[in-house]
This record gives structure tokens, sequence and C-alpha cells, in this order.
């Protein structure tokens, strides 16, 4: 009708086309402006941007409107994921798996299956699991080691050495005793390389009573919490750094673990990982020794997402815990 405006009589066209002329002056009206969906996609979508961009662009579009929720905004979770579609926000991609740690010995003792993929706690120092993975450098390799307390997948402790050998993981268990001070029965799970059945590991789970539990040969499932630990470190951070020293991947490494996972990172089964900060015997100092060796402060317990109601634990206090990032 527009293009036939200066042919024909727009009451003729409307009669021809049966609309109404109210209906196509209100059209016209209409031309070259934005409608009240397009005006909220478009605030919407910078919010989105904004959430992306401080997740260094590491967040799906489920955590992101999550993340949205939490910061007051009303909008759908399918209605986030159309516009991050829509405007090309895609997180990274995950890289083929590298070399592996895991290298058993024959000759040494091993444990069986306790854990058997039990991975659910009902509160903290019951069930723990110990990895190792390797981080490139410039300089060599950098192994990393970390215990996760399963009942919130927090990082209890962590340490960072050049070499792959039997102190890597013996020192982090060290650290997680003395931080910790479990109850006995607690669970150390961990795969099957030499690290983990070493005489000075057997040694010391003895004397502190804790239940050794082993993954079985060649089945990275057992111990599905640090192998999705460890691949979210790689695909978020590492992949996309190229750390030129050893000093300089510690340095990002403590941030990432310390900073974004404890505090910020919105996780997959809870809404948000808190640090629960009790007086006592758990309220030890937090820091990261000359040989790159850190760990977290206080007892960790899951967030305010439907399991951490279930357990009844959304009415605890919460507050931040200081760290120091080292220089």
């Amino acid at each position: 009708m527009e293009d036939h405006r200066g042919q024909f009589a727009v009451s003729r066209m409307c009669e021809v086309l049966r609309v109404s002329r109210s209906g196509y002056y209100d059209w016209c009206r209409r031309q070259g402006t934005e409608s009240g969906r397009e005006s909220a996609n478009r605030v919407l979508l910078g919010q989105i941007r904004e959430v992306f961009g401080a997740s260094d662009q590491t967040y799906v579009s489920l955590r992101v409107w999550r993340q949205l929720q939490k910061n007051g905004v009303c909008c759908g979770e399918n209605r986030v994921a159309r516009l991050m579609q829509k405007s090309g926000l895609r997180t990274a991609v995950p890289e083929r798996a590298w070399p592996r740690t895991t290298v058993p010995d024959p000759r040494l003792p091993t444990f069986e299956n306790v854990l058997e993929r039990d991975f659910a706690a009902e509160a903290p120092d019951r069930k723990w699991a110990f990895g190792i993975t390797y981080i490139p450098t410039d300089e060599g390799w950098l192994y990393l080691s970390v215990v996760l307390d399963l009942s919130s997948r927090h990082v209890v402790v962590w340490a960072m050495k050049p070499p792959l050998g039997r102190a890597l993981a013996t020192d982090a268990l060290e650290m997680a005793l003395r931080q910790r001070s479990p109850d006995e029965g607690l669970i150390h799970h961990s795969d099957r390389g030499c690290q983990y059945a070493s005489e000075d590991q057997q040694v010391l789970l003895e004397e502190r009573c804790v239940i050794g539990s082993m993954s079985r040969r060649g089945n990275c499932l057992d111990n599905a919490p640090v192998e999705s630990f460890f691949g979210t470190l790689k695909t978020e951070r590492v992949r996309r750094r190229r750390y030129q020293t050893r000093s300089e991947a510690k340095r990002d490494l403590f941030r990432y673990i310390e900073v974004w996972v404890s505090r910020a990172r919105i996780g997959s089964d809870v809404v948000l990982f808190f640090e629960r900060m009790p007086t006592g015997r758990h309220d030890r100092p937090t820091g990261l020794s000359e040989d790159g060796m850190g760990h977290s402060r206080g007892k960790s317990v899951p967030g305010r997402g439907r399991r951490a109601q279930q357990q009844g634990l959304s009415s605890f206090p919460w507050r931040w815990s200081d760290t120091a990032i080292p220089r």
C-alpha cells in the first residue's frame, strides 16, 4: 500500500485488501520506532554482555541467567540463551586432553574403591578427592595438586611444584590435615598414581586414621569431581593464556582458585559458592608459600541453592574471607 499510495487512494486500497484505514495509519506512525519488546531485549542484552564479560567469557547461558537472577533482573532462561546465540556470545571450546599424570607403580600397594562414585557428603571433612594435572609454561611443565571437599566441591588446599613427585601429593595432604583437622573416618579418594600409593602417603593416612580409596584402573569417572574441576580450569583459564614463567602461572592460578572459584563463580548444581568462617580450630591463615603452595581458609559449605536448602544450610552466617594476591 505504501508503494502504491501515489497511484491509488488509501481508502480504495484498504477496501480491496480488507484492512482498516486506522490500522494502516497506525502502522505508518510505528515505522522507524522501536517496540517495547525490542527495547527490553536491547537493555537485557547489555546486562548479558556485562555478566558474560565479568566471567572472562566463560559463562554459558544457564550461568548468565542465574547471575542475572541474583542481580535482580527478571527474565527467562531461554530468552537469555536466544539473545546470546543471536549476538554470537560463545564460551571457550575445550581442546583435546593432555598427557596423563596417573602413572601407577605395580610394586606399590593400592586401596579398594571405597567411595564407589558416591560423591555426596552429609557434612564437610567426610570425603576428600585428590588429583594432579599439568600446567604448561614456556619454562616447562608446572604440576598442580588439589584437594576437593565433596560436601561443597570447594578447594580445600592446593599445591604447585615443577617436578612431578611424591612430595607434591604428600604436601597437599599434610596441609589439608593441618588446616582442617578432620575426625577419624575421613575418606581419602584419589587415582592409582604412584604419588598416592607411596609409602609416605600410606604412613600419613594410617597415622591420622584416614580411610584410603582409589579409582579403578583406567576409570577416570571414579574421580569425576576432580576431573570436572580440572576440565573447567583448563577451559576457562589455562588454555586461554600463555604463561611465560612458572611464577606467572602460579599468580594467575591463585587468582582463579582463591578469588574466582572460591568466591564468585556460579556452579552447575548450586547457585553460588560461599565460604563459611566459623571460629575455632578451622580459623587458620591463608597464604601462598614460596614454592607455590596455597590453601583456602575456613570450612566451605554450599551456597543457597536447592541442595543447600534441603540440607538446612541457607540460615548459616556468611561473610567473605581475606586473601592477598602474591606479588
